[in-house]
């Protein structure tokens, strides 16, 4: 690399101290000082002088946006796992490659999920809540009564990495693991998860005690769980989100919340984010999370040590281990 011009790397938000370092010490980079989400102009100028952009997903990399990419820009090494944020068609067909980070934050957003699965069980925000308040006065025998998770039925819509990891934790909390996903697993894997496929998704949504959203956002996705998939729900039961929040029509889960129709919830993502519905932050029954479902230290750095492996690879003149094919998404 010191015999040859280094590539210029910007990087739209503040990352690991460590990762910014080897970054630095690799490429060109422009780093953000004050790790604020890119408006569209600083996006569209970042892409018209870069040879490589490291975006996130407050970063909107629209058609539009794309647009403005100049001629020398052939790397998109995206810091996380979904991209839905980046119109992967507008840059294959401006002939610049997108990777990710797929793998690293899997138990992670496990255990998050597993979290937001017991948070809102045991009401756990509004016991927290009622102590802040001061409005404690002692334990009760019917004060905060939640709602015992084992031997209940989960329900787990998308059974990739992450799907499969919560379904290997919901086992040893006894839970019985039930899914939905575009394609059955391998017999081998439903086996070990002691997993029960549904081919239906309406007819697993109305069976199960709780619901957790564990695919990615595609069109095919959106609103997955539209309002008519959403009247399926038990009235007592409990979905969990930590995927992304447009899989849902959050106006309707909102609206069922309120009346009793669907028992409690548990958002790590919105469907406006960060804009957050007021009426749904107004609910006792739902534990709201700030998109920190693969938000550890850990994570963080493998994430970084990924896209710097990506766009190491692609400035070599390799192909990077992790490229982003439209048909996976």
């Amino acid at each position: 690399m010191s015999e040859r011009k280094k590539p210029l790397v910007i990087v739209t938000r503040k990352l690991p101290d460590v990762i910014e370092t080897r970054m630095m010490e690799l490429f060109d980079t422009r780093l953000s000082t004050d790790d604020h989400p890119m408006t569209a102009a600083e996006l569209a100028e970042a892409l018209r002088v870069a040879t490589v952009v490291v975006p996130t997903v407050t970063d909107r990399l629209d058609a539009t946006v794309l647009s403005h990419a100049g001629p020398q820009l052939k790397l998109i090494a995206n810091f996380g796992n979904g991209v839905d944020h980046i119109d992967l068609k507008a840059a294959r067909e401006r002939g610049i490659m997108v990777t990710n980070t797929p793998g690293v934050l899997t138990e992670d957003t496990a255990d998050m999920t597993m979290a937001l699965i017991l948070a809102t069980a045991r009401r756990l925000g509004e016991g927290e809540r009622l102590i802040r308040a001061g409005q404690w006065t002692g334990w009760g025998p019917t004060l905060m009564l939640g709602t015992r998770i084992w031997g209940k039925r989960l329900g787990i819509v998308g059974m990739g990495r992450i799907g499969q990891a919560l379904a290997r934790r919901a086992r040893g909390f006894g839970l019985s693991v039930h899914y939905h996903n575009r394609h059955r697993v391998h017999p081998e894997i439903e086996q070990e998860l002691e997993a029960t496929y549904w081919e239906s998704l309406d007819q697993m949504l109305a069976r199960m005690d709780i619901i957790s959203i564990n695919c990615p956002h595609t069109p095919a996705t959106y609103h997955l769980l539209s309002a008519r998939r959403l009247n399926l729900l038990r009235a007592n039961s409990i979905i969990v989100n930590t995927a992304r929040g447009e899989v849902i029509d959050e106006n309707e889960l909102t609206r069922k919340l309120s009346k009793g129709e669907i028992g409690a919830a548990g958002l790590d993502v919105f469907e406006q984010e960060p804009a957050v519905n007021p009426k749904l932050m107004a609910l006792p029954n739902v534990v709201l999370l700030p998109h920190m479902g693969s938000a550890t230290i850990e994570g963080r750095q493998d994430m970084g040590e990924k896209v710097i492996v990506n766009i190491k690879t692609f400035v070599d003149g390799h192909k990077p281990p992790d490229r982003v094919i439209e048909s996976m998404f």
